[in-house]
């Protein structure tokens, strides 16, 4: 199983992005666009594992909402990884002060109580709406400027800034992720909802 913890977005705000999405897809037809119904904020990849250690990660999860209040979360702005020189992944940024690092913090303690590695990066929210080439967010060597990207980045460098709204967060998920030739689908195996 292909597992992944995540706190999903209100409606409003996946409708906001979906005509966004349909907006500007045109200006990237090279790239890999997110489907809307699986955008979410990642709090955890935990990867694969077997069917019988989900039990007790469902229970390592399970112990976390009592210490969690519902927080704001606001999407707004956007900005491509790497670097916007030689951009893979284009995204959406989130804000949602402390809360929302202190779960994910959380999640990752917990996890590692049941043998999931710990992070070793710093925890960057942000909604990705686009990958191109091998879509990994981090420098490599041989980076290059990214073609694929620079007819969005005039149109949206031409915008008004970004804002597609804020909700509140209120609970989180653990997913899991089906690849397949016509991209992942995701499945909601565990709601947690916050105290």
């Amino acid at each position: 199983m292909r597992l992944f913890v995540a706190l999903d977005i209100d409606d409003a705000i996946r409708q906001r992005l979906t005509t966004f999405l349909d907006g500007v897809r045109g200006f990237a037809p090279d790239t890999n666009w997110a489907r809307p119904e699986n955008l979410h904020i990642t709090l955890k990849f935990i990867g694969e594992q077997p069917a019988e250690r989900l039990d007790a990660i469902i229970s390592s999860l399970a112990s976390l909402p009592t210490a969690v209040a519902p927080f704001e979360i606001s999407f707004r702005n956007y900005g491509f990884f790497p670097t916007a020189k030689s951009p893979r992944v284009f995204w959406v940024g989130i804000e949602a002060g402390e809360q929302l690092a202190a779960l994910a913090k959380s999640v990752d303690v917990a996890l590692s109580r049941v043998d999931v590695p710990e992070e070793t990066r710093a925890f960057n929210p942000h909604l990705t709406l686009a990958r191109s080439g091998s879509g990994r967010p981090q420098r490599a060597r041989g980076d290059h400027p990214n073609k694929n990207f620079q007819r969005l980045q005039e149109k949206l460098a031409a915008m008004s800034p970004l804002d597609f709204g804020t909700m509140s967060a209120r609970e989180f998920f653990l997913y899991e992720s089906k690849l397949s030739p016509a991209g992942a689908r995701y499945t909601k195996l565990q709601r947690f909802p916050f105290s």
